[in-house]
């Protein structure tokens, strides 16, 4: 499976994820500065996209879709929500304890193009 998302400013987005994605075991960029879109490898061999909307309109938001990120442990929910914030994110719920998970630690922003993640520490589905 792989994953893709909008974006409306390429080089905005790749300071994004360049700065995030490595903090939870994922690569920078694997495509050159001068490509239309950014291509990672996240750890768990999963590959994550983002470039602009293929059909020519901006790209937005999904209502309701939020990615969720894997973390080893609360010190990398701290660090990617910090690198978040500090390359263009937007805070949708600092690192903490979340009650609808039964207490486990993780954080939410969006990315600059209101894209939303969140990031727990191990997988909350498995």
């Amino acid at each position: 499976m792989s994953i893709r998302v909008g974006t409306n400013d390429i080089g905005k987005a790749r300071a994004f994820y360049n700065a995030t994605l490595p903090i939870l075991g994922g690569s920078e960029s694997l495509m050159p500065d001068t490509a239309p879109i950014g291509l990672y490898k996240l750890s768990n061999g999963q590959m994550f996209l983002v470039g602009p909307a293929a059909d020519g309109e901006p790209a937005t938001a999904a209502n309701g879709g939020t990615i969720l990120l894997i973390a080893s442990d609360e010190a990398a929910v701290d660090a990617w929500y910090a690198a978040g914030m500090e390359n263009g994110g937007i805070d949708e719920g600092k690192p903490g304890p979340r009650p609808q998970v039964q207490g486990r630690y993780g954080a939410y922003m969006r990315d600059p193009d209101g894209n939303k993640f969140g990031c727990y520490v191990g997988n909350l589905f498995g």
